[in-house]
């Protein structure tokens, strides 16, 4: 796993204003850049993430689906094409869509979980954000 800091000097100003909102949401948020990292979560994400955001940083794509490991309820892992965020990012498409995820803790959870695009001025894509929350297990 990879960890770097949130470079606001680096980034769209649209992310950085989307990161300050997410802090201050009592929702779990997870961001992506227009090239499918992670970029940040914030603190209500932590405990279904299992792990504060300040101690895996900026992750790659690879890295976070490997991490977080979506899936079914059978613990087949997703697809990246079928992951949420990716769709979103790729299809520039709101989407929903109920699946698991593995904390780093080793805790896996039901989640449901609405990812959407993000489009910047003259439609420059900038990344996707979803929203997700704790299903009752099945």
């Amino acid at each position: 796993m990879a960890t770097s800091t949130f470079a606001p000097a680096q980034r769209p100003i649209e992310l950085i204003l989307l990161r300050q909102l997410a802090s201050y949401l009592d929702m779990p948020i997870f961001i992506v850049d227009a090239e499918g990292r992670l970029i940040y979560y914030n603190e209500p994400a932590e405990p279904l993430l299992g792990v504060r955001f300040d101690e895996v940083g900026i992750m790659e794509t690879a890295d976070w689906l490997a991490a977080f490991r979506p899936g079914d309820e059978a613990d087949a892992v997703l697809p990246a094409d079928q992951v949420p965020l990716l769709v979103a990012l790729r299809e520039q498409r709101p989407v929903h869509r109920e699946l698991w995820i593995s904390g780093l803790d080793g805790v896996r959870r039901p989640i449901g979980a609405t990812a959407l695009p993000l489009v910047g001025q003259g439609g420059v894509r900038l990344g996707a954000v979803a929203m997700f929350w704790q299903e009752p297990a099945a």
